[in-house]
């Protein structure tokens, strides 16, 4: 096993995300997923040992899987493509970085949900609704949807993202532009969910982020179907009305709201090893479905 916390290149960073941090090489970027891990927005002490790798490499996977339906923003996942100012450091490169094109961000979180969990599931609940779109009486947690939903959400630079309708969404950037990201993460999520069902897998929601290059032409960018920005639960364990196991960092999540003493604020709690262990295990678990080698 082998951990990163904070990349150090002799380059300008341009942005240290909560798990990525991004460099400007340029005519391009570079981004390297450290092993960092945050939930509740607050970025945790402790690492989760090759977090970043899994991550990088499972998106990478998606990427190449949905090319098809919109390209994305993927110069080279070879460090050897890479500029040779950078081949020293190599050892901390390696299947965590990639290089990529540069895109103006559309600021909007694109949601889809094809079953009912989360904040969804609260929302639910109390109005039978989620994210404002009218669902059918009856459902419970994990229910699948009678079919998926695109609940988009603003794209915060600080502090929580918030949803909005897709009225709202139109307002922000377009009604032609909002058709098209709706339509686009539609068929993401669809790709998804079948190539995820074929590995034994549920995708139960993800999140999609857009770019336009220079000629205004859309691209996938950021990450795309990981276990960072996604729910998967494995099949064999999935019960409608019980909370499945998750093969991401919900596992994370439910373990924090049993600390009663914590208020979701930094600074964050210390992870017990038996956690940290514990979430590494459920990232392997899902990279080794998709037969990628940890």
């Amino acid at each position: 096993m082998s951990f990163l916390i904070t990349s150090s290149l002799p380059i300008e960073s341009v942005r240290r995300g909560k798990v990525r941090d991004v460099y400007d090489l340029g005519s391009s970027l570079l981004i390297v997923a450290t092993d960092r891990v945050s939930a509740f927005d607050v970025v945790m002490t402790e690492p989760i040992p090759d977090k970043g790798r899994i991550l990088t490499q499972v998106a990478n996977f998606w990427f190449r899987a949905t090319s098809d339906i919109l390209p994305n923003h993927l110069i080279s996942t070879d460090i050897y493509n890479f500029p040779p100012e950078l081949q020293k450091y190599a050892n901390q490169l390696e299947g965590r970085s990639v290089l990529v094109k540069k895109a103006k961000v559309v600021p909007i979180e694109c949601i889809v949900r094809g079953y009912l969990a989360g904040s969804g599931l609260k929302e639910y609940k109390q109005s039978g609704t989620v994210c404002g779109i009218q669902l059918p009486s009856g459902l419970g947690l994990a229910h699948k949807l009678p079919e998926p939903i695109f609940t988009p959400s603003t794209k915060a630079t600080e502090g929580h993202d918030e949803n909005i309708s897709f009225e709202q969404m139109k307002e922000i950037i377009g009604s032609d532009m909002a058709e098209q990201l709706k339509t686009l993460s539609l068929a993401l999520y669809q790709r998804g969910s079948q190539l995820a069902a074929e590995r034994k897998i549920i995708l139960a929601d993800t999140k999609f982020e857009f770019g336009q290059l220079d000629d205004g032409s859309l691209i996938l960018i950021d990450e795309v179907l990981t276990p960072d920005s996604s729910r998967y639960w494995p099949f064999e364990q999935y019960v409608p009305g019980n909370n499945p196991p998750s093969l991401d960092k919900q596992y994370l999540r439910d373990y924090l709201e049993t600390l009663k003493d914590w208020n979701k604020q930094a600074p964050p709690p210390a992870l017990p090893i038996e956690v940290i262990d514990k979430i590494r295990s459920l990232y392997v678990d899902l990279a080794t479905r998709f037969g990628i080698q940890v």
